[in-house]
């Protein structure tokens, strides 16, 4: 079913990527599409239903683009953000302008025109649990750590740990739009995800990137480098990962159910798919045993590190984020499937196809351009 004129910031990253994907197979959608790059979506660009702009919203030439293709949307998708946790307290300036400052024009043309605005958020607002901050630190009541869209309070730590910067913007970027809605009748959805794997999800450091990537990412370049996997503070945080594929059938319900989706905060993610990242790293070392046919994959080094080391002074992590689900499922009709093993499979296999298989056909290393700034989430 075609949603119809669809402006989407943010629709050359990995998310961007996989919604252009289903949307461009529906006649009848028209896209107009901004993002710095177009490396993963170079596969649509000759798609005459994609008008892509590679630019900032910053000019004002681009602001009024914008402004027209706004006013003509029957939805605006806000895929746009720095979400890499090695910035967070190293570029904490450039992070709040990214993820609210620079949103805040968007913002207001969709309350102006009353144009529905789908805003990627994170689960990093909720912070750190409850739990965590009680004296034996346990996980024996759900209330205290599973986080429900519409009850949970959201708990960061104090400003010197400035690993949260990027969470506050995006707690401030939310409230902003609820206020239009609540103040200017601007009807709106939230989506805060947990963990998004799949293909295109992140650069590897020396492959096509420098710096330090999202956890996936870290990993993969370790493996395939041969390198020891860095755990840091011992990987005792827990994750829930979801498939790429689950997360975008979540996206698909709310742009095709817009009278049970609008208005409304939802957490997409797999509470099935919990782990540490300790369990994170042990299993794929397993996976990509099996990927490669190679054994001694399972002995690959583990090494403990601490937060300061490799993420610079300011760094605090959360402890647990495990969703509730519960609303996609009674408004949406939605429910994640694929186990964690199968989306580790898919996702590796694709990174060693990309970065290792197509590399050694080719005789060169993936080129070395550095990485995107767009779209949410994956750490």
């Amino acid at each position: 079913m075609p949603i119809g004129n669809i402006v989407i910031l943010g629709c050359g990253g990995y998310i961007g990527s996989h919604l252009l994907d289903r949307l461009l197979r529906e006649p009848g959608n028209k896209i107009f599409g901004w993002d710095l790059e177009h490396r993963k979506i170079e596969h649509h660009l000759g798609n005459p239903a994609l008008n892509f702009e590679e630019s900032n919203i910053g000019s004002t030439y681009a602001r009024q683009r914008l402004e027209e293709q706004v006013a003509s949307a029957d939805v605006v998708i806000n895929l746009a953000a720095i979400c890499n946790p090695a910035e967070y307290n190293t570029e904490p300036l450039r992070v709040l302008d990214a993820n609210l400052f620079d949103l805040q024009p968007v913002l207001r043309m969709c309350a102006e025109q009353r144009k529905w605005l789908i805003h990627f958020s994170t689960s990093e607002i909720y912070g750190r649990t409850i739990s965590s901050y009680l004296p034996d630190e346990s996980f024996d009541d759900p209330d205290l750590y599973v986080l429900k869209e519409d009850e949970t309070p959201l708990i960061m730590g104090p400003i010197r740990n400035q690993r949260w910067t990027y969470a506050a913007a995006k707690q401030v970027v939310e409230r902003l739009v609820y206020a239009y809605h609540r103040e200017r009748g601007m009807p709106f959805t939230v989506i805060r995800p947990l963990n998004f794997f799949g293909p295109r999800m992140d650069y590897l450091p020396g492959h096509d990137g420098d710096g330090v990537p999202r956890v996936l990412a870290s990993f993969m370049a370790a493996l395939i480098d041969r390198k020891p996997l860095q755990l840091v503070d011992g990987g005792w945080a827990r994750r829930t990962i979801v498939s790429i594929d689950d997360a975008m059938d979540a996206v698909m319900a709310v742009l095709q159910q817009p009278e049970r989706s609008q208005n409304q905060f939802f957490n997409v993610g797999n509470p099935d798919n919990e782990v540490t990242v300790r369990e994170l790293a042990e299993l794929m070392r397993t996976v990509y045993a099996e990927i490669t046919d190679d054994k001694t994959y399972l002995e690959h080094p583990i090494h403990d590190v601490s937060a300061a080391d490799f993420y610079g002074a300011g760094y605090e992590d959360c402890d647990r984020r495990m969703p509730s689900i519960e609303k996609a499922k009674a408004l949406l009709g939605w429910t994640p499937r694929k186990s964690l093993r199968t989306t580790l499979q898919e996702t590796m296999r694709a990174y060693h196809e990309t970065y290792v298989v197509q590399a050694a056909a080719s005789g060169a290393p993936a080129e070395a351009t550095g990485p995107a700034v767009s779209s949410e989430e994956a750490r």
